[in-house]
């Protein structure tokens, strides 16, 4: 029982990283004197980082271990986080979410492969999927609150206290053997032509990448539109809460032999709740619309990451960390560019509406 707490811990504490700026992205924009665009920017500079060190972070774990790849990356994050409490400086910011961007792309690749070196079952992985969504959006909802008693450093502190916590858990849980045999210096190519990891990366790019760039803007979204910041938090939290529950069933739905079906019909609601949180809508139909959102996010991690391990069993690792390189992409690219349709004609649904079509059309590519 050890092993599956601190294994799922990690999934918390990453996760707890990933939504942390965009629910008080006006208070920081305030804070820091700088724009929102510049807030999305301290996002992007994380994802960078994050999405160069997957691969890296793979081939960590797969050659010292999983959880030896995991603790440091799980350092890291505390170390980035303590760089950005100093003081209020865009520069410190920058510094600081680069750093943990380093430590998520250890911790986030080896947690998994933690899972997996143990022993653990696709419905397992679920779980641990479900951790990485159900930490943000808890942290979409709770965030703000704290602001309101610890100001701009509400993200930092916060995410200091949840890492902690689960560094501990992962350090006193049993150790995971190294993969039998690692891959020879030829892996990152081999990587790049195996066509099996590219159907993953776009699935899981647009649902668990989308599930970032709109969970990082909602809040912001419905506050522009008129709605206090509580019930803004409240429907923003829906978006990434409840993937939670459908990353769980989507290991357990791996079990079909229709679960394509499946996971292609949620990222085609899944754009449709993006679409709709752009309308004006009431403000019911848009917690409805968040809800779909976070749901629909959730059903193709599983077969992601799963499938990733599978295809390439001479660097499981590896694998994993090269699907999620794309999600990394998709919020690198996505996260300042909605930020940008704040400042046009509709004061952020465009972006929105951008996000949905894209997280729609990745239903193509989903493998059968």
């Amino acid at each position: 029982m050890r092993w599956q707490i601190g294994g799922i811990g990690v999934g918390v504490a990453v996760g707890w990283n990933i939504a942390l700026l965009g629910p008080i992205a006006t208070r920081l924009a305030r804070d820091y004197g700088v724009s929102l665009t510049t807030i999305g920017l301290f996002v992007t500079v994380q994802f960078v980082v994050h999405m160069l060190m997957q691969v890296p972070g793979g081939r960590a774990a797969d050659r010292f271990g999983a959880r030896t790849s995991t603790l440091v990356g799980l350092g890291l994050i505390l170390a980035g986080n303590g760089v950005s409490l100093v003081a209020p400086q865009p520069a410190l910011a920058f510094l600081g979410r680069a750093v943990v961007g380093l430590g998520t792309g250890f911790a986030l690749v080896g947690g998994s492969d933690y899972i997996r070196a143990r022993g653990g079952s696709p419905l397992l992985q679920g779980v641990y999927g479900g951790g990485s969504v159900l930490a943000p959006g808890v942290a979409v909802a709770v965030v703000p609150q704290l602001a309101d008693w610890l100001g701009w450093r509400a993200s930092y502190l916060s995410a200091i206290v949840v890492v902690a916590v689960c560094a501990t858990l992962l350090a006193i849980a049993p150790g995971a053997d190294r993969t039998v045999r690692h891959a020879d210096e030829h892996l990152d190519g081999g990587l790049f032509l195996d066509r099996r990891l590219y159907g993953l990366g776009a699935i899981h790019a647009m649902s668990f990448g989308f599930s970032v760039i709109v969970g990082n803007w909602v809040v912001t979204l419905l506050e522009h539109h008129g709605y206090s910041r509580s019930s803004a938090s409240i429907a923003g939290a829906l978006t990434l809460v409840l993937g939670f529950f459908t990353r769980v069933a989507g290991g357990a739905l791996l079990r079909r032999a229709d679960a394509w079906r499946w996971v292609a019909a949620s990222l085609v609601l899944g754009g449709a709740g993006a679409i709709l949180l752009a309308l004006p809508l009431p403000f019911w139909a848009l917690v409805v619309a968040s809800a779909v959102v976070g749901l629909a996010a959730g059903v193709p991690f599983a077969m992601a990451f799963t499938g990733a391990a599978k295809a390439r069993p001479d660097a499981p690792g590896a694998a994993v960390g090269f699907i999620n390189a794309w999600a990394s992409l998709a919020i690198v690219a996505g996260t300042p560019l909605v930020g940008l349709t704040f400042s046009l004609p509709g004061d952020g649904r465009i972006g929105f509406i951008a996000v949905g079509v894209l997280a729609a059309l990745a239903a193509l590519a989903t493998p059968r």
